[in-house]
């Protein structure tokens, strides 16, 4: 009778999912290409850049990030760093065992280690740009080949449930055909070396889009977190941002704020249309628009009704003028100027609809519009920069329970997984594993908007059941020493940490 149950035992035992590798007594969740743990994390950046972000790993990071109760790091790396000056075939070993010390701290406090070229031999999102392109160049495609099959050898004995390689950050630029035949190489030389290391590669258009021809080679991909960018990078300079940026919110109403003259046919007839707004307005009420940028020039027309309230020709050029900052477009021997600046009208009693547009010229962006009424503060509709789409259409509903704006369509989290998760849905219906590489919220967004929108987000990638890493740990970013002045923070080994983000990741 004993026997009989134990054999049964041993059966129900042999039919359930393996979570660890035999090889790694550690503990460690299996890792598939098909399949990713739902392993949860930071990127930690001390090997970044060569010139500004170049250090050791600190074993304290590893420890801290256990503590809380994450289990993976991603290392976006600059190759740079651990060659010879700028010989791409000779390797330093002190920075390479600087690394090997993360990947040994990963295996101690059993947090899965993703190692990534952010600069990769002939590809960069960074500055200095690469001076050859590694979609195009034989030598850049030799070096990188060589690079991953440098970390191959070293890693081999490592299981893939402690380490994976994820292979290029972001890449942009690139045709699919021609990233694929790219990809296709590398991996072959790092299998040459270890056959079964996993390997993730980002989606193309900065990480956004899934490559579903990349299933046959059996490898995972990354998507990112960062949409919508004017929330996730509020002023970040290294994407354009200013201080005259609009204050983001969330969830909020989807309004776009591009402006086209109606003979710009380069983009959709709807594009072209005006942007509106639906009232009635109160006695006394006025309008803002903040031009934030105007190509070449623009006769920006606003009318309440049949009435004209504002008649205003922009022109751009050098030097000094209404704009803040003259932009000069060699590509097309015009000026696009800065102007972030705020351009008012009166709006009549009983007005039923306003309505802005570029009547005549090239094109104007808004970033923003208020709406003032007597005895209240503005209320303000932030506008989205996104070319080619159909310009704000808004009912004006102040002291309303969906906010003062209600457009036809809103951003909030049903929003983003329409529009950010469907489209990886399809890929892991092809046999590929998805985590979110890289997310996070920029130190000037507010505070409340920033754990709103990341609570949003978070909650999506819980219900696909996908893992993510936060961008970063300690930095502008993360949950130490973000520099943020909108946060009580808490003492915390000599860091300053946001307490509230960490248990928002902590529950998700």
């Amino acid at each position: 009778m004993k026997s009989r149950l134990l054999a049964m035992a041993l059966a129900w035992l042999s039919a359930m999912p393996c979570l660890c590798r035999a090889d790694d007594p550690g503990g460690f969740p299996s890792a598939a290409p098909e399949k990713l743990p739902r392993w949860r994390g930071f990127n930690l950046t001390d090997k970044f850049h060569r010139d500004w972000s170049n250090g050791p790993f600190q074993e304290s990071d590893f420890r801290w990030i256990h503590d809380f109760g994450f289990n993976f790091v991603r290392l976006p790396m600059d190759y740079r760093i651990w060659i010879e000056g700028d010989d791409w075939n000779r390797f330093r070993e002190e920075p390479l065992r600087e690394i090997d010390e993360a990947v040994d701290w990963g295996k101690k406090y059993r947090i899965h280690v993703s190692l990534n070229f952010h600069r990769a031999p002939g590809y960069t999102v960074a500055n200095p740009r690469e001076a050859k392109s590694l979609w195009t160049d034989a030598d850049a495609q030799r070096a990188c080949a060589a690079h991953w099959a440098m970390f191959a050898r070293r890693y081999r004995d490592i299981p893939s449930a402690r380490l994976s390689f994820n292979l290029f950050n972001e890449p942009s630029g690139v045709e699919e055909q021609v990233y694929v035949e790219v990809v296709r190489k590398i991996v072959a030389a790092i299998r040459a070396e270890d056959a079964d290391r996993l390997i993730i590669s980002d989606g193309l258009g900065y990480g956004q889009r899934p490559v579903l021809a990349l299933a046959e080679l059996k490898l995972a991909q990354a998507t990112r977190g960062y949409t919508p960018s004017d929330v996730s990078h509020h002023q970040a300079s290294w994407v354009g941002g200013t201080k005259h940026d609009p204050t983001p919110a969330w969830p909020r109403p989807r309004a776009i704020g591009w402006l086209y003259a109606p003979t710009k046919k380069e983009v959709p007839a709807d594009a072209r249309l005006p942007l509106r707004i639906d009232g009635p307005f109160t006695e006394g009420a006025s309008l803002r628009l903040r031009v934030a940028t105007v190509s070449s020039r623009a006769r920006l027309v606003v009318r309440g009704d049949s009435r004209t309230l504002l008649d205003k020709q922009f022109v751009c050029g050098p030097g000094e003028g209404e704009w803040q900052k003259a932009v000069f477009m060699p590509e097309w021997n015009i000026y696009q100027n800065v102007y972030n600046r705020d351009y008012e009208a009166a709006l009549p009693p009983g007005v039923a609809r306003v309505e802005i547009a570029v009547v005549s010229g090239d094109w104007l962006r808004l970033g923003e519009l208020g709406i003032t009424r007597p005895g209240a503060q503005e209320d303000v509709l932030s506008l989205r920069s996104e070319w080619g789409q159909k310009p704000a259409h808004a009912r004006y509903t102040p002291g309303g329970a969906g906010g003062p704006f209600l457009c036809e369509t809103r951003e909030d989290r049903q929003w983003l997984w329409r529009t950010r998760i469907v489209p990886w849905l399809e890929a892991e219906r092809a046999g590929i594993g998805v985590i979110v590489g890289e997310f996070g919220c920029f130190n000037k967004t507010p505070h409340d908007v920033a754990l709103r929108w990341l609570e949003d987000s978070l909650a999506n990638w819980r219900k696909c059941g996908w893992g993510w890493a936060l961008w970063n740990f300690r930095g502008s970013f993360g949950i130490l020493d973000s520099g943020r002045d909108d946060v009580d923070y808490e003492d915390f080994h000599g860091h300053k940490l946001d307490r509230k983000m960490l248990e928002l990741l902590q529950r998700n």
